[in-house]
């Protein structure tokens, strides 16, 4: 990963070397749910995120995804520091070919009692999941490991 950083291209989506992406990992003010999306390329539920579209800040890319796949605007940063670390293949789509996700995730907060959700066109849904279902609607290990990191953050 640390090699990827000196390639040109590292923060573009069209490096099909690779590249990184930020996504954002975001807890109900309560910490028992998460607010997901129902992708529509990949039909899947995940955590909000996308493409750096040439931002080296992975922070500010998590952020904007989650305010232009959720409508909502305010979220607080519960760290700047990295909460999770994944590297996934993305499969092979139209005109593009497979391609690893250096995926960087941050951990965020909101209160969705006062924030309204919007569903963008990359999405089938947007949802406030309650913690103990999320693994029910995606079982992948990127998900579970910041499901079990969520779990233990809570009981703290």
């Amino acid at each position: 990963m640390l090699s990827l950083l000196k390639t040109d291209g590292c923060f573009l989506k069209d490096n099909y070397d690779g590249h990184f992406t930020g996504s954002a990992w975001i807890l109900s003010a309560d910490k028992e749910k998460i607010l997901m999306t129902h992708h529509k390329k990949l039909g899947m539920w995940l955590q909000l995120g996308g493409h750096a579209d040439g931002e080296n800040d992975l922070l500010k890319v998590a952020l904007r995804e989650a305010k232009e796949e959720s409508g909502i605007q305010y979220f607080n940063i519960l760290s700047d520091e990295i909460f999770d670390l994944d590297i996934h293949e993305i499969p092979k789509q139209m005109n593009q070919p497979s391609h690893k996700h250096y995926d960087i995730r941050f951990l965020l907060e909101t209160d969705p009692a006062s924030n309204k959700i919007t569903i963008s066109d990359e999405s089938y849904d947007v949802a406030w999941i309650p913690i103990d279902e999320v693994i029910e609607l995606n079982p992948e290990n990127s998900i579970q490991r910041m499901v079990e990191k969520t779990l233990a953050i809570k009981n703290l």
